[in-house]
């Protein structure tokens, strides 16, 4: 039997209001969260899992229970707006519908490797658009570094692994260029990143999280398993964590990949 769900709200994105499962791959962009989950290293916590109940119970049933806490900015997780623009909208306020786009997956892997402070140049952009055509409004653009594959090394995911010191981190992420013209000319929906910051390790100004937050573009940060999506045809959908007013929140990010 042919696998058929019902998801209203990705019909603008797919065309349909019907989505055949069995046509897509779904591929799990989000690294679990943990022990070893990483956090900017200015964050004086991190992941933490408490059992509260684990085992049977007097009425002869099995029952599980935990509580968490965490910084809303750590692991693949969502920035809102308001994170980096003073009016810019907290987590729970921005339009569910913003979560789903069309992914453009821009590769600067090569590039990375040779610079750990690699910025995505305007001029990247343009060789994308010349070989896969204009990026839609709307779409999600997807940075892939190869960083992911260094996760959760710190001091090699992030350059440096002193706790409490972000001042000599170097990764690879947007230029200020590439992003004012994804922002304003394209205008995207989110950028998103295989990093800890849609800005480059040793930002000191976080430009690109002005940029997008005063134009009210997400940033998606930490994702996972970017080299299974192709440049374009996929789809995203990222939902954060709905914390009232929050500046951002844990994401479970996945993508559709249609099946040739």
């Amino acid at each position: 039997m042919r696998l058929v769900v019902l998801l209203a709200l990705i019909a603008p994105t797919l065309g349909a209001q019907a989505i055949d499962l069995t046509r897509y791959r779904v591929v799990d962009l989000t690294h679990s969260f943990n022990a070893r989950t990483l956090y900017w290293p200015t964050a004086t916590t991190g992941f933490k899992l408490d059992q509260l109940s684990y085992g049977p119970t007097p009425g002869g049933w099995f029952y599980s229970s935990y509580a968490y806490a965490a910084p809303e900015h750590g692991g693949t997780h969502l920035d809102a707006p308001i994170h980096f623009a003073k009016d810019g909208l907290t987590a729970d306020r921005i339009p569910v519908e913003q979560f789903i786009g069309p992914a453009v997956v821009i590769d600067i892997s090569a590039q990375s490797a040779k610079s750990a402070d690699y910025r995505l140049t305007r001029a990247d952009v343009t060789a994308w658009e010349r070989a896969n055509g204009a990026i839609p409004r709307g779409a999600m653009v997807i940075l892939r570094t190869g960083w992911s594959m260094r996760w959760p090394d710190a001091k090699s995911y992030l350059g440096d692994n002193k706790p409490g010191d972000a001042s000599n981190l170097h990764f690879p992420s947007y230029g200020e260029e590439a992003a004012r013209y994804l922002v304003t000319d394209r205008k995207v929906a989110a950028l998103g990143a295989d990093v800890a910051s849609i800005d480059y390790g040793a930002s000191k100004d976080f430009i690109v999280h002005q940029v997008a937050g005063r134009a009210g573009v997400l940033g998606l940060e930490n994702l996972a398993n970017l080299g299974v999506l192709p440049p374009k045809g996929a789809t995203i959908i990222a939902l954060p964590m709905k914390i009232e007013n929050g500046s951002g929140g844990p994401l479970r990010a996945i993508a559709l990949v249609p099946r040739r």
